[in-house]
């Protein structure tokens, strides 16, 4: 008789797992998956493109309701997981159902956070996070409105793009000097900023919100420095924490995240923990590769495989507001490392490669991403770089074939 193993949320670190366990073990567990989202998984990189109207909600999800119905997966979505009994092996539900488990995985993402200043509790006042808060900014873009964005990370990023193009006008403040300033340096956040600018969005840097202003409804954001910027709605993207409370009031050892050994098990026998939630050595990563390589040393574990998890060498590679983007690795440049440059303004373009014992240890790019994954590849694998060096900045079909 199968073992009935029960994920926790429905994103994409848990349709990963499946998937992941489909390859590996399929007929050993009986699968249900529990989402408090009304809807199936689906890409949440992609929630900006849903705004902008370049994609449709049911282009960006994952797979279809047969994909997992094939592979024996019982999903319940649009119903919350309300407590976990570990001595009972319970998850209690909020239509008032309950689910026993033999082993229980936590994927349950993370939550956005509100900066905690007055007004931030105004009606107009929302979260980027899921597909519940694209419906409700595409209301806002329809209506023409003016909104403030505050955070310039890639959530603030995204939802300023996907605003302005559905029609709003957009003015995004960020507390830094300097945009998505754990994934690029100075100048690539800089050109950024003048491609982002481009499209119509008003950036403004240093910028400290003070507080929310209006009167029954929001009207205004207020900076320390004393300038209001008037609006009729406020985005907060300024972060994300580990959705852990379900794990903590279980008993299960939290600190940010979930805490993990290198098999992502809990200190709880037979609880496990994936994806934003879960805290490695000491990281939580907010991000989705490490989420799926979290996904796959769990599948060889519980497919008796032995595997484990070391931690990810963190990358971005995206889209942001339009812009291709990718950093991974050292890309700061310590003083014992040298970094090869390439920076044309004009074409939209930034290179910036960090070096070190013959090695690439970092590497920062916007515009022209197309080699960021040989890239990565070279700074996961710690491979030497001598025979490439004097052409690996004009990317892999140039500097490879001299390596041969």
């Amino acid at each position: 008789m199968s073992e009935p193993l029960v994920i926790i949320g429905n994103g994409m670190a848990a349709a990963r797992f499946v998937e992941e366990m489909a390859k590996r073990s399929l007929g050993r567990y009986a699968i249900a998956v529990i989402g408090d989202e009304p809807r199936l998984a689906y890409n949440r990189v992609l929630l900006s493109s849903v705004l902008a109207g370049e994609a449709t909600s049911q282009e960006i999800e994952l797979k279809s309701a047969g994909w997992w119905r094939d592979r024996g997966v019982t999903v319940t979505y649009g119903c919350a997981a309300t407590s976990i009994d570990p001595s009972q092996r319970t998850v209690a539900l909020a239509n008032g159902g309950s689910v026993k488990y033999s082993k229980l995985v936590l994927a349950t993402g993370s939550i956005p956070l509100r900066l905690n200043v007055p007004g931030a509790d105004l009606p107009g006042v929302h979260t980027f996070r899921d597909s519940r808060d694209v419906d409700y900014l595409l209301t806002l873009a329809d209506e023409k409105k003016r909104v403030v964005v505050i955070g310039g990370g890639l959530l603030g990023l995204e939802a300023a793009y996907g605003l302005a193009k559905a029609g709003a006008k957009i003015t995004l403040v960020h507390l830094m000097d300097r945009l998505m300033e754990r994934q690029l340096d100075g100048p690539a956040a800089a050109l950024l900023k003048q491609l982002v600018e481009r499209k119509g969005i008003e950036i403004v840097l240093g910028a400290n919100t003070k507080q929310i202003t209006g009167e029954g409804y929001v009207q205004g954001v207020e900076l320390t420095d004393g300038r209001t910027i008037s609006t009729d709605a406020v985005i907060f993207a300024a972060g994300i924490r580990p959705n852990s409370q379900l794990a903590k009031d279980a008993g299960v050892e939290v600190n940010r995240g979930v805490l993990v050994d290198d098999r992502m098990r809990t200190a709880h026998q037979d609880i496990y923990a994936l994806g934003e939630c879960a805290e490695h050595r000491g990281v939580c990563y907010g991000l989705v590769e490490p989420a799926y390589e979290q996904a796959r040393v769990l599948a060889d574990h519980l497919a008796d495989k032995p595997s484990q998890y070391t931690g990810s060498v963190t990358a971005t590679n995206l889209k942001v507001s339009g812009v291709n983007v990718f950093s991974a690795g050292d890309f700061l440049a310590e003083d014992d490392c040298e970094t090869i440059l390439f920076n044309d303004v004009q074409r939209g373009t930034y290179k910036k490669l960090v070096v070190a014992d013959s090695r690439l240890k970092g590497a920062v790019l916007v515009g022209d991403t197309q080699d960021a994954l040989w890239y990565l590849e070279l700074i996961r694998t710690t491979a030497s770089i001598e025979t490439v060096r004097g052409d690996m900045m004009f990317g892999r079909a140039l500097a490879q074939p001299k390596a041969a």
